[in-house]
């Protein structure tokens, strides 16, 4: 008798994705990325954030770290690269969903304006989360 996986869709609610690399400083990560490694800058809000294009459908995004804010973990310390998953619906309805599911949530959807958010940890402690890019 064939094995069946618990909550397979037909259709997936998360498409593709990234790492979250926290650093302490924006332009010296971006040099490095881009001038060292070679890679090219997807996208760039200031200061704030910067999308690197790693090529072969993979996206780095580099995030200052902030004394004292949560969700951004000093660099180079466990946490510190966290993987997000991009959603093809609502977040909302995702995040209860996966919550019915037994994901434990660290708190409500965060709306950053651009983005929104809702953080969690897979079975190990990873650090995972959703997001909805808002256009």
């Amino acid at each position: 008798m064939p094995t069946q996986t618990p909550h397979r869709t037909s259709a997936s609610f998360i498409h593709g994705g990234s790492p979250t690399i926290f650093i302490s400083n924006m332009d010296r990560a971006v040099r490095f990325y881009t001038e060292i490694l070679g890679l090219k800058i997807a996208y760039r809000a200031g200061n704030e954030f910067c999308m690197i294009d790693a090529g072969g459908g993979l996206s780095l995004g580099l995030h200052p770290y902030t004394a004292g804010k949560s969700r951004t973990p000093k660099p180079g310390t466990p946490g510190s690269i966290q993987v997000g998953l991009n959603v093809t619906q609502p977040i909302e309805e995702v995040y209860e969903t996966l919550r019915q599911r037994g994901v434990n949530f660290h708190g409500p959807v965060v709306n950053d304006d651009s983005v929104k958010l809702a953080f969690f940890n897979d079975p190990d402690g990873n650090e995972l989360y959703l997001c909805e890019v808002m256009h």
